[in-house]
């Protein structure tokens, strides 16, 4: 069985955590645990529970389980569960993963939720744009052929793209169909490749760097409350970024750590990308020995300025979107009225 294209949704990982945590609180051993909750599982979650059966039979540990399926556990779940085993706090880390993925679930659904009314206005757009080529375009272009008006240039263009649309219509969705595929053979693959000339822009590029930078210290804060060393936490969060220079920033931070430095001290070399503040309160956690809960209070910060890029960027694209609709239907609209309008004027003429 191939573990590693096992995928479980976001309320099935909450379940899974959830359920193994409240009967290990209440003192019920794993392996009873796991046997229980595998005859009411269905589907992946099955799957997972019976793999991690067979694995606690042999004497295997509950984190050898977890890196078997990489879409469902990532690099720091499977470390904070490594760690908490060694420490015997298994069900209180299961139950902060929990929290956790609940957390990070509401901060994804902040963001679609953003991104939602302008996919919206897009996909609208995009109906609207097909409908006149296809339905409006080619009545319009008989009764022109008919009456043989001399059209201006954006009017025979629209001709063309819906001739173009009407007469290759299979071609036309082979084509589309084969780039889709290209496009998640590449993503999956090499997804920088995909996302670099997005992450150019300077308005996405920054909202990404407080949503790294978010992902970043709420890691850092659970595996520096498992007890993690520095060194061993800054590696694994390096997975959790998407943004290359905040991935280098991270190594080389790593690096003045394991050299005698301070976590502060490192990110003070991406002062570009890492904001005051951030250092400022990381600094006072290094001074304290009280990093974690630093990194817990950055988390909480950077999760705000998150929202409010949200907002902003939400309240400045809406107006934009509906401007670039209004200027492309009504440039549209008026390739076909003017043609008619010259008709008329010739037909007055005479």
């Amino acid at each position: 069985m191939n573990t590693h294209a096992i995928f479980l949704s976001t309320n099935e990982k909450i379940g899974l955590m959830s359920n193994l945590s409240t009967m290990l609180t209440a003192g019920i051993p794993i392996l009873e645990a796991v046997d229980s909750l595998e005859l009411d599982a269905k589907g992946n979650t099955k799957i997972v529970l019976q793999e991690l059966r067979t694995d606690l039979n042999e004497g295997e540990r509950v984190y050898s389980t977890m890196s078997k399926f990489p879409r469902v556990f990532d690099k720091v779940m499977v470390s904070l569960v490594k760690a908490s085993e060694e420490a015997g706090t298994l069900n209180q880390i299961l139950k902060d993963l929990k929290e956790s993925i609940k957390k990070e679930a509401e901060f994804t659904d902040k963001i679609k939720s953003a991104l939602t009314y302008p996919v919206l206005i897009l996909i609208i757009f995009m109906a609207v744009l097909l409908m006149i080529l296809i339905v409006v375009i080619p009545k319009i272009s008989t009764v022109f052929s008919r009456l043989s008006v001399q059209l201006p240039l954006p009017t025979r263009i629209l001709i063309i793209a819906s001739n173009l649309i009407l007469h290759n219509t299979v071609p036309l969705l082979l084509v589309l169909g084969v780039l889709v595929l290209l496009f998640i053979l590449i993503y999956r693959r090499n997804r920088g490749l995909i996302l670099a000339p997005l992450l150019s822009l300077p308005i996405i590029s920054d909202l990404v760097r407080k949503i790294d930078l978010t992902r970043f210290s709420h890691s850092m804060y659970l595996l520096l409350s498992s007890g993690l060393p520095i060194s061993a936490a800054l590696s694994l969060v390096q997975d959790v970024v998407i943004r290359k220079d905040i991935a280098r920033i991270i190594s080389q931070t790593r690096d003045i750590i394991i050299s005698g430095g301070k976590l502060s001290e490192g990110l003070k070399k991406g002062n570009r990308v890492v904001p005051a503040i951030m250092i400022k309160l990381i600094e006072v956690g290094d001074k304290t020995g009280t990093l974690d809960k630093s990194m817990q209070d950055v988390s909480e910060y950077m999760e705000y300025e998150v929202s409010n890029r949200l907002q902003t960027i939400t309240v400045l694209l809406e107006p934009i979107m509906l401007v670039f609709v209004g200027i492309v239907v009504g440039g549209m609209m008026l390739a076909i009225i003017a043609p008619i309008y010259g008709l008329i004027g010739q037909v007055g003429g005479r």
